[in-house]
């Protein structure tokens, strides 16, 4: 039996799926062309002509973001979510989810959750953590979503810019099997929101306490950092 030869350290990584290509792309194809192709009040549609590192050609269009947006999970006590009711134009029904919107020039993303949920919610955050930037669409849209857990609340209400009041729906943070069946909960945001505000709150729940006053230890690995709270 022949032995076979040892694995070239320089070559490109297999990849380890069946059926996938045998090896991982070597770089990002290069742009050669960009065009815009359609423009309306809200959005521009922009034409990338492509050249992939296999030599294949292609053009491809995405949707262009401008500024991101920021989506807030407001939990009202230790045990209630905060939702809101809305209608969504792109399924033309009302459907329930976590206030959100577009972050200001000027903003940083913790001012525009505070401003979303005192607008969207009427209550203001002492506790805001910057969880996690997300995408939507990435294959077509360029758009990304701050998420945002807000904690420790007090009423605070401010004029937003909603054509018909939100209903304010409370949820119990001990049925979100119950919260994930609902037919109007769907928009992949607020559910990729939920699941993350929920690691982040049980694992500051599992943080040792430093003084028996329920702040985290100094230092822990689960506890938030300067940066991400305010």
């Amino acid at each position: 039996m022949t032995a076979k030869p040892p694995p070239d350290p320089a070559a490109p990584p297999r990849s380890p799926w069946p059926g996938s290509a045998a090896t991982a792309p070597a770089r990002p194809p290069e742009v050669t062309a960009r065009r815009l192709v359609a423009r309306s009040r809200i959005f521009r549609v922009e034409a990338m002509d492509l050249i992939f590192s296999n030599g294949a050609q292609r053009t491809f269009e995405r949707i262009l973001g401008g500024r991101d947006s920021v989506m807030v999970v407001p939990v009202l006590g230790a045990e209630t979510l905060l939702l809101i009711r809305e209608y969504a134009a792109g399924t033309d029904d009302y459907q329930l989810g976590f206030p959100k919107g577009i972050v200001d020039p000027g903003e940083d993303i913790l001012t525009a959750a505070g401003r979303e949920l005192r607008e969207e919610v009427g209550y203001a955050a002492r506790r805001l953590c910057d969880l996690q930037r997300v995408t939507l669409a990435p294959g077509y849209i360029q758009h990304g979503t701050r998420l945002v857990l807000a904690q420790d609340l007090y009423p605070s209400p401010a004029p937003g810019d909603e054509p018909e009041p939100l209903e304010v729906v409370p949820w119990p943070l001990t049925d979100l099997d119950g919260l994930l069946a609902r037919p109007d909960f769907t928009e992949a945001r607020s559910i990729a929101a939920l699941f993350l505000a929920r690691r982040y709150l049980q694992q500051a729940h599992q943080a040792p306490a430093a003084d028996g006053k329920g702040r985290s230890a100094p230092g822990n690995a689960s506890s938030p950092s300067p940066d991400e709270t305010r």
